[in-house]
């Protein structure tokens, strides 16, 4: 939904009887949205607990977010982003004790201090370079200004917004507020991306686009401490860098997205908190072994693939590896995964506008980290004093049931079993109904 003054006042502004040309310097409201989850765990088998794990009596919770998206057009290639958002409740065990957490949107939550006043999301200026003629349309929508694009172009964005926003995107499986809710099924949960304790950061990224591939590289400013608020600086000191290529034949063609990441930062090594503890006869701690110049780094592919219905059915999948020798900091505590999944299009039984999805994750610990939690470590979301290992194992199915336009409505169905990495828990199970408005 866009704000435009009348015809006449635009010919006036503008100095030309043209109702169609854009309306530079003046704010367009992109979209707003409001999220409702009400999600439930089960009770489930716990021997024993330690104080990031799941709650063993269940949990129910309730989140809620608020959204409003502007653009400013500057020129015809030059644009400012500005999102304010609102999160409000709590993710079920405090969204805590999972590598594959249950509640997306609890990201926005930050931690109990941030407070649950509105805060400035994204701010951004995005500027591009055409490289040739052709163009494209692109109808407005949150953080895209409706109007043309070149199809082959340089891209540039500075300022504050998610990694996420640019990279690892997939069609079927990449919005928690829609789509998949479990954070191993909407991201790739063995990237450990440079982020806040919300999900943003500071950095620019720079993207070259051609008709059948995309090659995009960014730069972020890392948080001091693991899932930190504060942000580091200077970019010298602590960065987040990643590179991704994109291929994709045609734009409702299959699409085989490549991302390799590296992070410096101020970090620890679990083997070298394993033996601080050793010698102390302690439990180890991470963060006590926290020094700068620390590296870690990844890999990650990305798959969908169209089937029907003009490709709103169709399938995904993804993996992730990082080394694992250094500590998780950012996004979650996965350090191999792999998920598949589809989407369904609600044609077949004539609502066109439904979806069903279903899928499957399996997430895994390198042996330095998980023989961090097996001494008692913590992590910033798990720590069950200790571990009997095994892989996280998950399965999500959901509902979109279309209710009127611009209300979606439905059920969330997960099941994971070895949660936290930990035999000796669950398996855990989680009822969720989701509301989502969207202008």
């Amino acid at each position: 939904m866009s704000l435009r003054l009348c015809p006449l006042l635009l010919a006036a502004l503008a100095g030309v009887a043209n109702a169609d040309e854009p309306v530079y310097f003046l704010p367009q409201l992109l979209g707003a949205q409001y999220t409702f989850v009400d999600q439930h765990q089960d009770a489930l088998r716990s021997p024993y607990r330690g104080p990031l794990s799941l709650e063993p009596r269940g949990d129910t919770e309730q989140s809620h977010t608020f959204g409003a998206y502007f653009g400013v057009p500057f020129t015809a290639r030059l644009a400012f982003y500005f999102d304010v958002e609102m999160f409000k409740g709590e993710g079920v065990s405090n969204a805590t004790g999972l590598g594959g957490l249950t509640n997306g949107d609890v990201i926005r939550s930050g931690t109990v201090s941030l407070g649950k006043r509105a805060y400035v999301a994204r701010r951004y200026l995005r500027w591009l370079l055409p490289l040739g003629d052709a163009r494209h349309a692109v109808a407005a929508a949150q953080d895209q200004l409706g109007g043309e694009e070149p199809d082959r172009r340089v891209e540039f964005k500075l300022g504050r917004f998610a990694a996420s926003d640019d990279f690892d995107k997939n069609r079927y499986a990449n919005a928690t507020r829609t789509q998949f809710m479990n954070w191993s099924l909407f991201n790739n949960t063995a990237w450990d991306f440079a982020a806040d304790t919300r999900g943003y950061t500071n950095g620019a990224l720079v993207a070259w686009a051609e008709p059948s591939w995309s090659l995009r590289y960014g730069v972020f400013q890392m948080p001091t401490e693991a899932n930190g608020q504060t942000l580091e600086w200077p970019l010298t000191r602590a960065r987040g860098e990643q590179l991704e290529l994109t291929l994709q034949p045609a734009p409702d063609a299959w699409a085989l997205r490549l991302l390799t990441f590296r992070n410096l930062a101020r970090m620890g090594v679990y083997r070298a908190a394993i033996a601080h503890a050793e010698a102390a006869h302690t439990p180890p701690d991470i963060r006590a072994d926290d020094h700068d110049g620390r590296r870690k780094y990844g890999f990650g592919a990305n798959l969908e693939l169209p089937l029907a219905d003009g490709g709103e059915t169709g399938l995904f999948a993804r993996a992730g590896w990082n080394d694992g020798r250094t500590e998780s900091f950012a996004f979650t505590e996965v350090d191999r995964t792999l998920s598949v999944g589809a989407q369904l299009a609600g044609t077949r039984w004539r609502r066109a506008q439904d979806r069903l999805g279903v899928a499957l994750a399996v997430n895994a610990l390198a042996r330095d980290h998980r023989d961090y939690l097996a001494l008692g470590g913590n992590g910033f979301v798990l720590g069950d004093g200790r571990l009997d290992y095994a892989r996280e194992q998950i399965a999500e199915a959901y509902y979109r049931w279309r209710v009127v336009a611009h209300a979606d409505l439905g059920p969330d169905l997960q099941f994971i079993r070895n949660p936290g990495y930990n035999r000796d828990r669950g398996p855990a199970r989680f009822l969720g109904l989701r509301l989502h408005l969207e202008l």
